[in-house]
C-alpha cells in the first residue's frame, strides 16, 4: 500500500450497535409489511435524517404530527420508545476496536446521529470512550453521504482521507468516501470486517491479540 493507514473510522448504527426501527414499532403493527407500509406512507427516513441533521426531535415530531395527525400518537412513540430501536450491541465489532486501540490504532466515530439520542447511546454503553475523536452529524448539521462531513472529520482528526479506513454499512457513505480518497471496507458483519481488516492492515492486525 502505497500510503500507510493511520487512523481507523467506524460508523456505530449497524456496524457497532443494531438499529431497526421494526423493533419499535412492532408493539403497534401486526407484521413488518404493517410497518413497512406505515413508515413508507409518512416518509419516515426522509423525516428522521433531519433529526441526523440537527432538528430537534419535538420539532420533528410536531411538523410529522402536523402533516399526518392519524399517526400523531404512532409517530410520537419514536421519541418516546426511541430506546428500542437498538435491541443489542454488534459484539464482535467491538471487541474488534477494543483490540485495535489495545493494540496502539487511532480508533474514531463517525456518525449520523440525533445529537439527543446519542447522550442516551453515550450513558448507555461504556465503549462509545474508547474512540479518540466523535464526530456525530446532528452536532455539525451535516449527515453523510454528504463530502462535508468527511473533510470536516479530516479536519478534526488532523489526517488526509489517503491515511483513514473507513468502515460503514451503507453503500452511498462507502462510495463518497471511496470518491475522496479513502480506503473503506463495507461491513456486513464482524467476521467479515476481521477478515478484510488482515487484508488493508496485515501482520498491524494479525498480531492484535
Amino acid at each position: 500500500m502505497k500510503y500507510p493507514i493511520t487512523a481507523i473510522i467506524f460508523d456505530l448504527g449497524n456496524v457497532l450497535i443494531k438499529w431497526d426501527v421494526h423493533n419499535l414499532y412492532k408493539r403497534f403493527f401486526p407484521t413488518p409489511e404493517a410497518v413497512d407500509s406505515f413508515l413508507q406512507e409518512i416518509r419516515f427516513y426522509e423525516w428522521n435524517a433531519r433529526q441526523d441533521a440537527g432538528r430537534l426531535f419535538i420539532e420533528g415530531v410536531a411538523e410529522l404530527s402536523a402533516e399526518f395527525p392519524q399517526y400523531s400518537e404512532l409517530i410520537q412513540a419514536y421519541d418516546t420508545y426511541w430506546e428500542e430501536c437498538i435491541p443489542e450491541t454488534i459484539v464482535g465489532t467491538i471487541e474488534i476496536a477494543q483490540a485495535l486501540k489495545r493494540s496502539g490504532w487511532n480508533i474514531y466515530l463517525l456518525s449520523n446521529f440525533s445529537v439527543e439520542k446519542f447522550s442516551i447511546i453515550q450513558a448507555r454503553y461504556d465503549f462509545i470512550k474508547i474512540f479518540d475523536e466523535i464526530i456525530i452529524s446532528g452536532e455539525h448539521k451535516v449527515i453523510k453521504p454528504d463530502p462535508a462531513i468527511y473533510q470536516l472529520t479530516l479536519e478534526q482528526i488532523k489526517r488526509e482521507a489517503r491515511e483513514c479506513l473507513f468502515i460503514d454499512d451503507s453503500l452511498p457513505n462507502i462510495e463518497t468516501a471511496k470518491q475522496l480518497g479513502f480506503n473503506t471496507i463495507q461491513f456486513n458483519s464482524p467476521e467479515q470486517l476481521d477478515k478484510d481488516l488482515n487484508v488493508f492492515l496485515g501482520e498491524f492486525y494479525t498480531n492484535r491479540n
